[in-house]
């Protein structure tokens, strides 16, 4: 049933800052005595004994469980009967999105809370109730929804200085566009993951969070190179995992999200990291909707000063390019988001805008 006027959704807790990750076991000990820990195999050999050893120092009687291939409904069914022996307090996903969908949805299965601790800051759903379902071979099949946000976000930033800073680059990209997105929805009759109606707090969110990234994701990135936890750093991390989060849940996705189901249908551009895709989305957004030129360019100078695709070349794109924005408009068209725009749009629109940021980007579109 699709709630009635407006909803705001948010994590329980959320809780940020260097070495963090020690006081899992106290965090996770309010929920019960038996979590079980998602891991993959390379957050197990990085942080697995350290994860295990919070817990027993608890009490906690923790189980590790490696999740490994795709997040397919059979893989979550055959992960939910393995546990299904145990007397499960609540799920933890440690690692990356594909480790933290698991977990949401393993504890969907299990009826139990979920608690995310993502050791990368590469896009929002640390924060979210959604659940990015796939088949083996990694198409897209559903977006699932729990019945509540994750009980409690715990976000180590040492681990997140530790990563690749191409990670936190996604995550800036990602984060970018969400008040784009919400402020399309916003101005027309679009609704939010929740089927509510964007929230005003949502909008505000989504501002201070591109305010947030436009102060500080230059510096954040560096010190991120640098593997360095400072301020900027600390900012931009909260606002690529929490205020993106509760913008998006809260304010909703519109062209920017529609167009990565196209950049996966081409070559180039499908190996690139969601929050790439993201990041130029929101560019040609902006410019289909006839945004004003200073915030054009706000965000074209933005995106290059992180390092984020302006252009077609900068996606990898195989030329001609007209053929492959063909190819990305008409999988735009299928995307469920698309309808948030305040306005109707064409799969000649979005190729038009396309060549438009091209432009603006000094190419010209072949």
């Amino acid at each position: 049933m699709v709630p009635q006027g407006r909803l705001f959704a948010s994590p329980a807790r959320y809780v940020q800052g260097p070495g963090v990750l020690e006081t899992l076991g106290s965090q996770l000990s309010r929920f019960g005595s038996r979590p079980i820990l998602v891991v993959d195999a390379a957050v197990r050999d990085l942080i697995g004994d350290r994860v295990l050893a919070s817990c027993a120092q608890d009490g906690l009687e923790a189980l590790l469980v490696e999740a490994t291939g795709e997040i397919t409904y059979a893989a979550v069914a055959e992960l939910a009967e393995r546990c299904s022996s145990e007397d499960v307090s609540v799920v933890v996903g440690l690692g990356g999105g594909k480790v933290l969908d698991t977990a949401k949805a393993l504890s969907g299965h299990l009826r139990v809370p979920v608690v995310t601790v993502p050791t990368i800051a590469s896009n929002d759903s640390p924060t979210s109730s959604a659940i990015a379902m796939y088949d083996d071979e990694h198409h897209l099949v559903a977006v699932d929804m729990l019945p509540a946000n994750p009980a409690l976000v715990l976000v180590d930033t040492q681990l997140i200085a530790s990563a690749p800073a191409s990670f936190l680059r996604s995550g800036i990209g990602d984060a970018v566009a969400k008040v784009f997105e919400a402020e399309g929805c916003a101005r027309g009759t679009g609704v939010t993951p929740l089927g509510t109606r964007p929230l005003g707090m949502a909008l505000a969110i989504g501002r201070a969070c591109f305010d947030t990234l436009w102060a500080d994701a230059v510096q954040a990135l560096a010190d991120c190179e640098a593997g360095r936890v400072s301020e900027p750093l600390e900012r931009v991390v909260e606002a690529v995992i929490l205020m993106s989060g509760l913008a998006f849940e809260n304010g909703g996705l519109s062209l920017a999200h529609s167009l990565t189901r196209g950049l996966m249908r081409v070559d180039g551009a499908r190996t690139l990291m969601h929050g790439y895709h993201v990041g130029w989305g929101a560019l040609v957004q902006v410019v289909a909707e006839g945004r004003p030129d200073e915030e054009v360019r706000q965000l074209v100078d933005f995106l290059t000063s992180v390092g984020l695709p302006v252009s077609s070349a900068d996606l990898a794109l195989a030329e001609p390019w007209r053929d492959q924005h063909a190819v990305i408009a008409e999988a735009t068209m299928t995307a469920p988001h698309l309808a948030n725009l305040p306005m109707r749009i064409s799969s000649e629109d979005i190729m038009g805008a396309i060549a438009e940021v091209d432009r603006l980007a000094g190419l010209r579109s072949s």
